[in-house]
C-alpha cells in the first residue's frame, strides 16, 4: 500500500498525461483548465486505494479513478454556474473565465469523457463500472435540486438534509471506492461493502465541513469562515440548533436566516454563539462521530487482512481528524 501521498502523485501524473487539448480549443482548453486547478485528489485516490486493499495493482484503477475525478470536475463547474460563483480553488471559475454557454457545453463533454474512460476495461468490467457511474451520477443531480429547493424551504428536517448530502457528496465518495473493488474483481459484498464505508465516510466528511465552515481555523480553512452563515444555507448545525433552542432564541435564528444584512461579520457570530449556547455545535460533533463508526462497523465483513482495515480506518481518522 502507498501513502495518501503517493497516490496523490501518481494520480496528478496520469492526470497530466491524460492531455484533452484539441480542437475546438473553446471546448477543451476550459477542460483542461478545471482539470488542472488542483484539490485534494481524494476521490481517485480511494479508487486506486480500494484496488490495492483488494489485492490488484492500483495502476490497473487509474482510468476508473480518472472518470470519478472528470465526473467530479464536471459538477463543479455545473454547480459554479447555478451559483454564480466567482472563484473555485482560488482562480476564476470556468463560466467566468469563458463565459456560461461555454462552462455549459464543456462541462457536457466532460460527463461523455468520464463515461468514455470506461473503455479501457473488458467488457463485464465496463458494464459493472458504466451501471454504477449511471446510478451515482443520477444521484449526485438529484442531491444538488434538493440543496436548490432547500434554498427556499423553511421546513427542511434533519432525515431531508442527510439525504441531501448523501446524494450530493456521500455517493460519490462511495462510488470512488466501489469502482477500486470492481477493477480488482471481488464479491459483490465486498464491493458493496466498501461502498457503504465510503457513502458513510462521505456523510461524516460533510458534516464536518459544515462544522469547519463556522468553527474552522480561518488559517487554515481554505474558504470564508462563517461562509454558510452568510448565504443563510441550512445546514446540520443551523437545523439542529432550531430543534434544540428556545422560542426567542429559534426566532433570533429564523430572522438570521431569511434575508441578507450589511454586517455579516455580527450575523456570522451570533450564529456561531447560538449554535454552542443550543448544543448543535455539539450534537454536529457528535453526528461526525456516529457516522465515522458507521463507516468503520461496515469493514468488518470484508474480505481482507486486519492490516488493510486498519489502513482504511486510518484514514478515516485523518479525513475526519483535519482542520481545512
Amino acid at each position: 500500500m502507498l501513502s495518501i501521498e503517493k497516490y496523490q502523485a501518481v494520480f496528478i501524473d496520469y492526470l497530466q498525461e491524460y492531455s484533452v487539448v484539441k480542437e475546438p480549443e473553446n471546448l477543451y482548453n476550459p477542460i483542461q483548465y478545471i482539470l488542472s486547478l488542483g484539490g485534494k485528489r481524494l476521490r481517485p485516490v480511494l479508487t486506486l486505494m480500494a484496488a490495492e486493499i483488494f489485492n490488484t495493482d492500483y495502476k490497473n484503477a487509474l482510468p476508473a479513478a480518472l472518470s470519478i475525478e472528470v465526473f467530479h470536475n464536471f459538477s463543479l463547474v455545473h454547480d459554479d454556474i447555478m451559483d454564480d460563483a466567482p472563484l473555485r480553488r482560488g482562480k476564476e471559475t470556468v463560466h467566468k473565465k469563458w463565459n456560461v454557454n461555454t462552462g455549459i457545453l464543456s462541462g457536457d463533454a466532460m460527463l461523455i469523457m468520464a463515461y468514455q474512460l470506461f473503455e479501457n476495461y473488458e467488457v463485464n468490467t465496463f458494464q459493472a463500472l458504466a451501471k454504477l457511474f449511471g446510478k451515482t451520477a443520477l444521484e449526485v443531480c438529484e442531491g444538488q435540486q434538493y440543496d436548490v429547493d432547500f434554498e427556499t424551504r423553511s421546513d427542511v428536517t434533519i432525515p431531508e438534509y442527510l439525504k441531501m448530502i448523501e446524494y450530493k457528496t456521500a455517493v460519490l465518495v462511495g462510488a470512488a471506492m466501489k469502482m477500486g473493488a470492481i477493477v480488482a474483481g471481488v464479491s459483490e459484498a465486498d464491493q458493496n461493502n466498501i461502498y457503504e464505508f465510503g457513502k458513510n465516510l462521505g456523510i461524516a466528511f460533510q458534516l464536518q465541513d459544515d462544522y469547519l465552515d463556522a468553527f474552522g481555523d480561518p488559517e487554515t480553512f481554505g474558504k470564508q469562515v462563517g461562509g454558510d452563515i452568510i448565504e443563510n444555507k441550512k445546514t446540520y448545525l443551523y437545523l439542529k440548533a432550531l430543534e434544540f433552542s428556545n422560542d426567542a432564541d429559534k426566532q433570533t435564528l429564523e430572522h438570521l436566516f431569511n434575508g441578507n444584512t450589511a454586517d455579516t461579520e455580527s450575523k456570522v457570530e451570533t450564529a456561531k454563539q447560538l449554535f454552542k449556547s443550543s448544543g448543535s455545535s455539539d450534537a454536529t460533533k457528535e453526528a461526525i462521530k456516529e457516522y465515522t463508526a458507521k463507516a468503520f462497523s461496515v469493514l468488518e465483513p470484508l474480505n481482507i487482512s486486519e492490516d488493510k482495515k486498519d489502513l482504511l480506518k486510518a484514514f478515516g481518522n485523518y479525513l475526519m481528524n483535519r482542520n481545512t
